[in-house]
């Protein structure tokens, strides 16, 4: 501590104050707090682009596109049971009239849910790009469309492919 005295005793400060300073300065616990404080805001402005880039309603969107994939398994598990009753095996993608008498009905449950898979990619593109300027339109806008999506194929399904334009409050009978 001889070159802090030194300088004291140049400036005419009081030896007790300056020391003080230096001592507080020079602690380990501020050592330590300043270098966890550096780790903080690095972690910080690391996450803020995230936080910048989606909003958060943006989870709404997300449960959208989950509900659309769940309803795409469950038209799956439709097309499955339609193999089992027309007796449409693998790896028959549409059936013919030597497949089964029933080919029309088989053919309207998978090309019902074919058409929503063909769908997905630009419906999810769509989504995902709305929600993130505005999740919450977004996300009911999808939302409806799923929907649709469900009447869209029970319509299909009946064998009536017009049947898939009812939206569930239309017959087919008017159109």
């Amino acid at each position: 501590m001889g070159q802090i005295d030194a300088i004291e005793s140049r400036r005419g400060a009081s030896n007790k104050s300056i020391k003080s300073i230096i001592k507080h300065f020079l602690s380990p616990q501020i050592l330590t707090n300043q270098k966890t404080e550096k780790k903080e805001k690095k972690k910080k402005s690391r996450m803020a682009g995230v936080e910048l880039l989606l909003p958060k309603e943006y989870g709404y969107v997300v449960l959208v596109l989950v509900l659309y994939g769940l309803v795409n398994v469950w038209m799956a598990l439709q097309v499955g049971k339609a193999r089992r009753k027309y007796k449409v095996m693998y790896p028959i993608m549409y059936a013919t009239a030597d497949d089964t008498k029933d080919y029309n009905l088989f053919n309207c449950v998978q090309r019902g849910h074919q058409n929503s898979l063909e769908m997905m990619p630009t419906f999810f593109l769509l989504t995902v790009l709305g929600g993130i300027r505005h999740p919450l339109v977004s996300a009911s806008l999808g939302l409806f469309y799923t929907f649709t999506r469900i009447f869209y194929f029970k319509g299909y399904s009946t064998g009536v492919p017009k049947n898939r334009l009812s939206i569930g409050l239309v017959t087919s009978n008017i159109l």
